[in-house]
């Protein structure tokens, strides 16, 4: 589904950008810049967090055993 439509960005890109990326991203902005674009109108912002929010919680790895 289209969530962007200043940019034409889907629900496939913004999740593709998320797990592309080694950095966690926290808002629509870091997710548009990750994909090379900005936020425009901003009226997909909340759809953007609602995606971010959905991923699961990156695990860390400490190097302990």
């Amino acid at each position: 589904m289209i969530v962007c439509s200043c940019n034409i960005i889907s629900d496939h890109d913004i999740r593709g950008a998320v797990g592309s990326t080694d950095d966690e991203l926290f808002s629509a902005a870091q997710v548009y810049d990750c994909l090379g674009c900005t936020v425009r109108c901003g009226r997909c912002s909340q759809s953007v967090r609602r995606i971010l929010e959905e991923q699961p919680p990156r695990c860390v790895q400490t190097g302990t055993f």
